[in-house]
């Protein structure tokens, strides 16, 4: 009898039929293989705490992290990330980035720096700030660790949208094994942040 789903188990011989019985469903479960390609690692929220932080990433498991922040307020809006390498937060000037900021007022900027402290996710001067942010190589030793992010937010000190993409780096070849989320200065009044694995199709 033919197996009604495609992959590496049992040693699938013929061409599936497209159709998903419960058993099929629960045996592609048991394997990690239903779902999509998000795996959710960790949901926070949180209120008054000066970071947020992802110390336990399954850096081992995954080559490629992403990280959703929603609704991030404070008494700066502007979101920022650290590394955390082999257990040691790493808050030395060795971080790297490249970004376009731009408002619906017209203003656009790039912001660019080759040894900040942090990487910029959002940059803002008023209202919630949400973003979404990759992370590629965390958990491997011989490489950099990379960041590709967009953010947004509501200005209405200026009454404009903006919005916020580019990347950042940490330059220099370690285990990246936690992620650090912070402001520029002061203390996270709110948000969510969640971490996912991306499986490897």
């Amino acid at each position: 009898m033919p197996y009604k789903y495609s992959g590496n188990f049992p040693n699938q011989q013929v061409k599936n039929s497209g159709i998903f019985n419960p058993k099929d469903i629960n045996n592609l479960k048991s394997y990690g293989e239903w779902g999509g390609s998000l795996e959710l690692i960790e949901e926070q929220t949180v209120s008054s705490v000066s970071a947020i932080d992802f110390t336990s990433i399954q850096e081992n498991k995954y080559d490629v992290h992403y990280m959703t922040i929603n609704s991030f307020t404070g008494s700066n809006m502007n979101i920022r990330l650290r590394f955390y390498e082999s257990g040691v937060l790493e808050t030395a000037n060795v971080y790297q980035q490249a970004h376009q900021w731009g408002a619906s007022s017209g203003t656009f900027l790039e912001i660019t720096d080759t040894a900040d402290g942090e990487i910029e996710v959002a940059n803002t001067t008023s209202d919630p700030s949400s973003a979404y942010i990759y992370f590629y190589n965390l958990g491997n030793s011989s490489k950099f660790s990379f960041t590709s992010s967009q953010s947004f937010n509501d200005d209405s000190d200026d009454s404009r949208a903006v919005f916020m993409y580019g990347g950042g780096a940490l330059p220099q070849a370690s285990l990246v094994d936690g992620i650090r989320v912070l402001p520029l200065s002061g203390t996270i009044t709110s948000a969510t942040a969640k971490l996912y694995g991306v499986k490897e199709i």
